[in-house]
């Protein structure tokens, strides 16, 4: 019988739990050292936010005026400048403009300029190469076309790269030894270059000056050129070269270019 009730309580002492829920120990929160109840208790908390915004609110004050009252104290004003209001006119008024007036543009169209370009006074003349040697030169130039072009105007472009005449031309009309490319002529009066086309374009006056000129078709090309101004010369065929039957020999062209080119006869007559 002993053997038995030792088995027993030893079978019974394995199925029980490990733990028993009625005697696990539980531990009560540590109070803090002034005597008030513990941080993690969010209804103390909400509490006591709670009083400490009635605090600043007045007696008898309605609801609408509880909400405005909380919304001040929450909404932050907007920082002030660093430097005030003197200081941001002053930087203001020294900071340059991006697009400067139509007036402070240097163009000698405007001010009566002396330079001018005989049998020119019905259209727009523009100097430019098509030599890509120097590229900047050639973005300025490709530049003014495609302005001219989107007011679809008439333009009477001579490259000076097909011609040589063309740079002597424009060389003895400015006076001077080396000039930059590409140089504008509008109405036979001296415009200027590439910056100060491209400002009459920004400040949108350069639509006033060409508004008097013929337009072109839209996509409008040249059949006899292909919008080239130039075309191989008739007489010579384009070998600067002809034959003299009087004299028996060949002589030297003298209706083309250097290049043995000529100006297309449908689109720059």
């Amino acid at each position: 019988m002993a053997n038995c009730d030792a088995n027993f309580d030893l079978s019974a002492k394995r199925r029980s739990p490990p733990f028993n829920r009625s005697v696990t120990m539980r531990a009560e929160p540590a109070e803090k050292p002034c005597g008030g109840k513990p941080s993690f208790e969010r209804a103390g908390s909400v509490k006591s936010i709670y009083s400490s915004i009635e605090s600043f609110m007045p007696t008898g004050d309605s609801i609408k005026g509880k909400v405005r009252r909380l919304r001040s104290l929450f909404e932050s004003a907007k920082p002030p400048s660093r430097g005030g209001a003197d200081e941001a006119q002053t930087v203001a008024a020294h900071a340059p403009s991006k697009l400067k007036p139509a007036k402070s543009v240097d163009c000698g169209y405007d001010h009566g300029c002396s330079f001018r370009l005989p049998g020119t006074e019905d259209r727009i003349v523009v100097y430019f190469t098509s030599l890509r040697g120097v590229r900047r030169t050639f973005e300025d130039c490709y530049a003014v076309r495609m302005i001219l072009r989107g007011f679809r105007v008439w333009v009477d472009e001579r490259d000076v790269s097909m011609d040589s005449a063309y740079r002597k031309e424009l060389l003895s009309v400015l006076g001077e030894k080396n000039v930059s490319l590409p140089q504008v002529f509008v109405g036979g009066k001296y415009v200027g270059g590439v910056d100060v086309i491209k400002q009459l374009y920004e400040v949108g006056e350069l639509g006033k000056i060409l508004e008097r000129f013929p337009k072109r078709a839209p996509g409008f090309v040249c059949d006899c050129c292909g919008d080239a101004r130039f075309v191989p010369c008739t007489n010579c065929s384009g070998s600067r070269k002809v034959f003299d039957e009087d004299e028996g020999a060949l002589k030297r062209c003298l209706e083309c270019n250097e290049n043995g080119l000529i100006r297309c006869p449908d689109c720059c007559s």
